[in-house]
């Protein structure tokens, strides 16, 4: 096995971890990065916690607290977990007594994961330790936090306007466009110089200009795969997911059907995450994922990054225990 501690793990005392997630119920936990993460935290001594952003509610005078269920991992790939509380009577816990809060609620980014990330900030003000910072979540939209770094990412334009993507086909012929709200590939298109259906493409992601639409020049380079960079506490883990397209999709997302093949980062992957990670860790995004296809940045992902298990099943580099270690080490030197 790959060695990627930060420390040795009988350094960090013991704490109970409240992971916000989807319904566990929902796992499907030989592809789950938040299971792994669950597991490698309850094999050092941590105990687990977890709810949903439907569970944390603030009412004047109280702090921020989290209907919770207190559960255990068993080991066991069918009944994966046992909870000492069920719905509709989980356990009421104010978040700043946790020992830290794992935000992982899948996307879509709607209005009540944005309210959510509000009531997570004012827990933080209130002494909590919540993972990805809350405000870092809303500052780095997944599509547009790419702009930021333009010397790594293709041709790129994001609006509202129809003559505006025109004009983008007209000048770089074979286009990508996708929604900004997407996920796992869904709503993305591709049109050719032929200019097929641009139009009526158009009118389904832009809504007669009332959304905003990012329109990427197309990255022939995708046939060798979307490579998933995971940058933990700032610094890249070894090896990539290459997300490859299968038969006629241009999509390479594991949601789309893309086939996962994990790989050493190249030398201009390796550019790419340690020019943007730290950048990001010091914004108080301690796991990040960085879409790169060819060259060229992609999307950063940030609310709930994958693909910890992939890695693990073909290298043996244990990502889970590098973020483990790297949310203890957090948690012992707090940044400024």
């Amino acid at each position: 096995m790959h060695a990627c501690s930060a420390g040795p793990y009988h350094r960090s005392p013991t704490m109970n971890i409240l992971f916000v997630a989807d319904p566990l119920e929902s796992f499907k936990i030989y592809k789950d990065t938040t299971f792994v993460m669950m597991r490698e935290a309850q094999r050092r001594g941590h105990t687990l916690s977890a709810c949903e952003t439907k569970d944390i509610t603030w009412q004047r005078g109280t702090p921020v607290t989290a209907f919770v269920r207190d559960i255990h991992l068993t080991g066991d790939e069918s009944n994966w977990f046992t909870a000492e509380q069920q719905h509709p009577n989980e356990r009421p816990q104010a978040l700043r007594d946790f020992g830290c809060i794992i935000m992982r609620k899948d996307p879509p980014f709607d209005s009540e994961f944005f309210y959510s990330t509000h009531l997570l900030e004012q827990a933080e003000r209130e002494g909590a330790r919540v993972f990805n910072k809350p405000s870092a979540l809303r500052d780095h939209p997944e599509k547009l936090a790419i702009m930021e770094f333009q010397q790594f990412i293709g041709p790129t334009l994001v609006t509202r306007d129809a003559e505006d993507i025109k004009r983008f086909h007209a000048e770089h012929q074979d286009i990508i466009l996708k929604p900004l709200d997407g996920m796992g590939g869904m709503g993305i298109f591709r049109v050719k110089a032929d200019g097929m259906n641009l139009g009526s493409i158009i009118e389904t992601l832009n809504k007669d200009g009332a959304q905003s639409v990012m329109v990427q020049k197309f990255l022939p380079e995708i046939v060798k795969g979307d490579k998933r960079v995971l940058v933990i506490g700032g610094k890249p883990v070894p090896f990539a997911l290459a997300r490859i397209p299968q038969g006629n999709e241009v999509r390479g997302n594991l949601a789309a059907g893309g086939l996962g093949v994990a790989q050493a980062l190249s030398a201009r992957d390796r550019e790419i995450a340690e020019a943007v990670g730290p950048v990001l860790a010091a914004r108080g995004l301690l796991l990040a994922g960085i879409d790169v296809i060819g060259d060229c940045i992609t999307e950063i992902n940030v609310t709930s990054p994958t693909c910890f298990q992939e890695i693990f099943d073909q290298t043996d580099f244990d990502v889970a225990a590098m973020f483990i270690d790297a949310l203890e080490a957090a948690l012992v030197n707090p940044s400024p």
